[in-house]
């Protein structure tokens, strides 16, 4: 049986984590650490397959969940949803903590999970549909990457959204040039990286 990507389902969530977690790393010189390997999922992946499933999509393999994108059409009604829904039951299961000083990231992730920002940027106007997407390493190189954000794209244009916006990291090389090759273009550079946009 070979890869496929499909819809999503509920019981792919645990999958999604996993792949969160094994590819959150991607771009830096070393992979980070966790005591929790479901915290980058809990940030990046879990609020957007639970709020709007319809948004998301899997490639499967044998192995189970290989990659995937989800999304949302609409990033300020996701804060909305997020800030009612989804981010009061982990400050409760995850306070805040100190840095162990063993190389895990625990808690910086658990402070972005306790001042996530629900800042309304100037481009939600024409591109207010998000994404993210995870790729895992036996799966990259293959066109799987184009095929999730294609599957993406046509749904959020059923839904009339007018534009997508996403973030990459500056070190992220590869990503950067595949962004550039789906016809993304740069919004606004950071700190961190670059915003980037793609009309609809």
């Amino acid at each position: 049986m070979t890869a496929h990507l499909r819809p999503y389902h509920p019981s792919d969530l645990a999958g999604i984590y996993r792949v969160c977690h094994e590819v959150d790393g991607a771009g830096r010189a070393e992979a980070p650490r966790f005591h929790d390997p479901d915290l980058p999922g809990h940030l990046y992946a879990g609020p957007y397959a639970v709020s709007e499933p319809g948004l998301c999509f899997v490639v499967a393999d044998p192995r189970g969940v290989a990659g995937y994108v989800v999304g949302t059409a609409s990033t300020p009604a996701f804060l909305d949803w997020t800030r009612e829904h989804w981010w009061p039951v982990l400050r409760a299961r995850h306070p805040r903590r100190p840095d162990p000083g063993d190389g895990t990231l625990d808690h910086r992730y658990v402070d972005a999970i306790h001042d996530h920002p629900d800042v309304r940027e100037p481009w939600f106007t024409s591109h207010p549909a998000q994404a993210h997407i995870k790729l895992a390493a036996r799966l990259q190189g293959q066109g799987w990457g184009h095929r999730l954000m294609s599957a993406l794209t046509t749904s959020l244009r059923e839904r009339h959204a007018p534009g997508l916006h996403l973030g990459v990291a500056e070190t992220n090389g590869r990503a950067l040039a595949f962004y550039a090759a789906l016809g993304f273009t740069e919004a606004r550079r950071h700190p961190w990286g670059r915003t980037l946009v793609l009309d609809l």
